[in-house]
This record gives structure tokens, sequence and C-alpha cells, in this order.
């Protein structure tokens, strides 16, 4: 079902996701001026390569990042104990935290949180706040660091999340996680790995297609909360904006590693809405009302309904004000954001079979 929060105070700022400003928004000649120079060298790269590209949004990204950052930091609890950097596998960015309550005993239900950031750009540093939050309900939260384009290509990181969580499973006691019960999120582009990742676990054949084999049974893989995520190839072929148009096509060239991405079969399966069954797991879904990639959501809900899938959904009407942007969920010092906090918890306490506090 859909919600509409109560009225907020302020504009809740676009945090390190998809479509963030490759150049600060900043005001008056100089800024605009800025503004265009960055576009017109982003369409000047894209003619022969993604690579400049992409790595100009990474650096845009990590701006808008430590800014993320700091502001998750003054919401996250004290009592919360956390593992940093701990290997799940041999390649060098595969490395996660775990976080969780310090007053827990024994195993406690595992959401796994795959961040943001274009597949180019974000690091799970960015939302460890933000995780230290949820942890603070009661579960062990997980954020995994997987390897980034252009330097590495699709469909690497959907491999790297399932060897994390194969590797969760392996060291679930020594963790203090119930590897029965698993939850999946994602934000911007994680959204869309996590997306991905129950397909791989749910719809037949479509492992085989990608590539990358299940390390999660369907019965352990509880559910999953997609926020502010890209989903369906057709629709970047028309992205809300030019601005819009040229961050899909820089991402998705570095991420597929071809410039014909659209129409390269191998990169097809990234279509998440075409390869979805009943039996995904059951899914809460979010975007913002200004959202460029609203749509995508959209879309993804519809698909999954259609399927006879379980889906739960907290959209907003395109005039609420103040219109929430890209990655509103971040935003904890506003209404919408709090809001999804709640849901968010509610949603993970009756998936995994906890009692909300």
């Amino acid at each position: 079902m859909s919600e509409r929060p109560a009225g907020e105070g302020r504009h809740a700022a676009a945090t390190g996701g998809q479509f963030t400003p490759l150049v600060s928004a900043g005001s008056g000649l100089p800024a605009r001026v800025v503004r265009r120079a960055a576009l017109a060298l982003v369409r000047a790269t894209l003619l022969v390569s993604a690579t400049p590209a992409a790595l100009l949004v990474r650096k845009a990204f990590a701006a808008d990042g430590a800014k993320t950052t700091a502001a998750l930091a003054r919401h996250a609890p004290k009592d919360v104990d956390a593992a940093l950097d701990v290997r799940y596998g041999d390649e060098p960015d595969m490395l996660l935290d775990v976080f969780r309550p310090a007053s827990a005993r024994g195993p406690l239900p595992a959401l796994v949180w795959v961040h943001g950031g274009g597949f180019v750009g974000g690091a799970k540093e960015e939302i460890a706040g933000y995780l230290k939050v949820v942890a603070s309900h009661g579960f062990a939260v997980v954020g995994p660091r997987y390897s980034l384009a252009p330097g590495h290509r699709y469909p690497t990181p959907p491999r790297q999340m399932m060897a994390a969580l194969a590797y969760l499973q392996a060291d679930a006691e020594r963790l203090g996680i119930d590897a029965t019960r698993i939850a999946v999120a994602g934000d911007s582009a994680g959204a869309h790995i996590a997306a991905q990742l129950a397909a791989l676990v749910t719809t037949p054949g479509y492992a085989e297609r990608v590539g990358v084999a299940p390390t999660i049974t369907p019965q352990e893989l509880r559910c999953l909360v997609l926020a502010c995520g890209p989903y369906d190839l057709r629709l970047a072929r028309h992205p809300a904006t030019p601005a819009g148009k040229d961050l899909m096509r820089t991402v998705l060239w570095a991420y597929s590693g071809t410039r014909g991405y659209l129409d390269d079969p191998s990169f097809a399966p990234w279509s998440i809405p075409d390869h979805v069954t009943a039996a995904f797991p059951p899914a809460f879904v979010t975007v913002g009302s200004a959202d460029p990639l609203r749509r995508h959501s959209e879309r993804l809900a519809e698909a999954l309904r259609g399927a006879g899938a379980d889906v739960e959904t907290l959209f907003f009407p395109e005039d609420h004000e103040p219109p929430l942007d890209h990655e509103y969920q971040f935003d904890l010092d506003t209404a919408a954001g709090r809001l999804f906090l709640e849901r968010l918890v509610a949603f993970l306490s009756r998936r995994l079979e906890q009692r909300s506090p």
C-alpha cells in the first residue's frame, strides 16, 4: 500500500545517489558556467569512452557521500557494536561491516544492505550511520563493499554479493547471525543489485543467463527492501531529463562494458521486471515523489503484482510538498525519512518474525 506522510518543514536533499548533480548546484553565473562546462566535458568524452565521465561521476558522488556520512552520523546510536572490514572473499574489495545492538545476546536476523552510487561510486562507509540506526531496532545489519565500474563490469557486484551471503551463512555463529532469517536491501544502484539477487534465487533459468550461481535458498531469503533504484532497461532509453540521459548513459556503459548496452543480449538480464515470478521474495519498494527514477520503482511494483508476488510500497503523490528527491529515505530530519524508517522496521520485524519495538 502507499501512504502520504504529514507535511515536512524543508526540502529533503538528494544524497549520494544515481542522479546526484555532477557539479554542486551553487548559485549565480559562475556556478552555471561550471555546470555547463562539466556537462560539455561529459558529453565530449562519451563520444569515445565511458571511463572519464564515470570517474567524474564517482568524484561527484564522493563529495555528496561525505555530506551523507556526516548527516547520518548525527543520528547513529552509540550502543551498537561494529565489526569493520571483515573479509568475505579474496578480492581486494570483498570486505563487509556488521552492526549489532550492544545489548543483544544470541543470533539475530540479518539485513544485508547494498550501497548505491550508480555502479561507479558510493561506499559502505557513507551509510554506516543509517545501518547503525536500523541495527539498534534488533537486527544484525551488514554493509558489504563491492567492486565498481568501469574497472569491474557486470555481473561482478551480484557475484560478489552472493559470495558475501555465502560467507555470512558459513560464519553465522561467530557473527551472531541467524542464517535462516536473512533480508537483502539496497538503495539506488544497490537496490538494483539487491533485486537481481532475489531474481537469481527465485527465477528459473535466470542465474544461468546472468552467470551467477545462487548461494542462498528462497526459504532463507525472507524479504527484500528496495529504495530508489533503477530496474527497467526500457526506461533507460528515455530518462526524465537531458542530464539524466548523460548520467544513465555513463553509468550503464561503464557497468556493461559496451556502448550498445541497450541492445546487447548479454546485458538484457539487467532489466529486473522482465525476470520476476510469484516466488520473488516479499518486497518493500519506495521512491521519492521527485526522483528521476520514480517510474522504475512503479514499473517494478507493477511487474511484481502482475506476477503474483507479494509487494508493499511507500510511494508519494507527485505534488508532495516538499518534493522528495533521490535517496530521500536517508534524510532522517524529515517526516518522509522517518516514515520510511518506521515502515522499514515494521516490515523487517514482520517478515523476519521479530516483534516490532
